[in-house]
């Protein structure tokens, strides 16, 4: 056999990170090999031996071995693949995304238990600003990363953001689907994380409350729960709009969020009360602090 007929399938044996980091172009052959041999003669890891010699930095190989061990993630760069706010996707060690991985078990001992009936999560909060779209991204990235096949689905037709945070084209979205306009292929996949797709909100429709009463929308999560494991749905602000109880009424469970220095505790106790009263399951609740590395508090 000669050397170019020799093929390796990726899928079918396990990369190196020397194979991982030429692969992704942070090093070339002649690299790699200069490596090896400071690994041998100095008794060192790849990596390290990498890094002494200058040829990649610590961000590189920490990528690296997310990649090997399964757990895509990015590296922030000026104009990065998705926004700066979705942290579980460029901070992944961060005490904030650990804070998020935290929730996410809570969450799946709790609600999406694999019963197509607990694979739908609104997430609902009284006020805009409170944080409901950044919690609802940085949790569809975190259950992405676990292998989980998710969908996020921008159920705002007010004032969405979701195609804001990972910089999709909105001229089509849910209010086309809903309004007969749209087909299912307008959900997007997101390249980056192979379990993640993202469903934008559309143009902003004059009846978003009408088009979220159809029928169309109980069809489209009916169909969604059979394809993906979990459905995250963002909300607009309760306090504003009756939306939010029509969203959560189909997605059977709501996930609340309150902003530490905003959220009125009389508004957060009415939202939480209707919800329940409209035979909404109580998820959980979160404290969106905005001071930079406090943890999330969750109730069961």
């Amino acid at each position: 056999m000669k050397p170019h007929d020799l093929q390796i399938n990726p899928l079918s044996a396990e990369r190196s990170i020397g194979a991982i980091l030429v692969d992704t172009g942070k090093l070339t052959l002649d690299d790699a090999e200069r490596i090896l041999r400071a690994q041998k003669e100095h008794g060192l890891r790849f990596g390290e031996a990498a890094i002494q010699l200058g040829l990649v930095t610590r961000a590189d190989m920490e990528l690296a071995l997310a990649s090997q061990y399964d757990y895509p993630y990015l590296l922030q760069t000026e104009n990065g693949e998705v926004a700066a706010e979705l942290i579980a996707a460029y901070e992944p060690f961060s005490p904030q995304v650990e804070a998020l991985r935290g929730l996410r078990s809570q969450l799946m001992l709790r609600w999406f238990t694999g019963e197509e009936e607990r694979r739908t999560l609104a997430i609902a909060s009284p006020a805009r600003g409170d944080g409901r779209s950044y919690l609802a991204a940085n949790l569809a990235v975190v259950f992405s990363q676990l292998g989980e096949h998710t969908l996020l689905i921008d159920a705002d037709l007010r004032n969405p953001r979701q195609h804001e945070l990972f910089k999709l084209d909105n001229q089509r979205g849910l209010s086309s689907l809903l309004s007969g306009r749209g087909e299912l292929g307008m959900i997007e996949r997101i390249p980056s994380f192979v379990d993640l797709s993202v469903l934008s909100a559309g143009p902003i429709p004059p009846n978003p409350q009408e088009l979220l009463g159809r029928p169309a929308f109980s069809r489209l999560l009916a169909e969604m729960v059979r394809e993906y494991d979990v459905v995250i749905i963002d909300t607009p602000a309760a306090a504003d709009y009756a939306d939010v109880q029509t969203i959560a009424v189909r997605a059977s469970g709501a996930l609340l969020l309150a902003r530490s220095s905003s959220t009125r505790v009389s508004e957060f106790r009415e939202l939480s009360k209707t919800l329940a009263q409209s035979g909404v399951a109580m998820v959980g609740s979160v404290l969106n602090d905005p001071l930079p590395v406090k943890n999330p508090s969750r109730k069961p």
